[in-house]
């Protein structure tokens, strides 16, 4: 399966994306191209932090270079609904290094 049939899939609905630099990302997905470029909407980044609860920093409509994309994966909007974020601690994530 490609990329693109398995992104397909994912349009109009909530996804995460881990980037290489580490950041999380959580919107909705609008659109992709060959390069997995990827267009959400409604999106927000998930800062975690271990003295903290998860701060939410509204993006609104953003794009993601696909070269800086880790990990595509599909949210689960009811279990997220339930998570209180404010009180999850957890270390940032690393950039990855090639």
């Amino acid at each position: 399966m490609s990329i693109g049939t398995g992104l397909e899939s994912l349009v109009d609905q909530t996804i995460s994306i881990i980037t290489n630099d580490g950041r999380n990302i959580v919107g909705v997905l609008k659109g992709f191209d060959q390069a997995t470029n990827i267009i959400l909407d409604e999106s927000h980044e998930r800062v975690y932090s271990t003295k903290e609860g998860v701060q939410q920093l509204v993006l609104g409509l953003y794009i993601i270079r696909g070269d800086n994309i880790g990990v595509v994966g599909e949210l689960d909007e009811e279990l997220d609904a339930h998570l209180d974020l404010s009180s999850l601690r957890a270390h940032p994530l690393k950039p990855v290094i090639h």
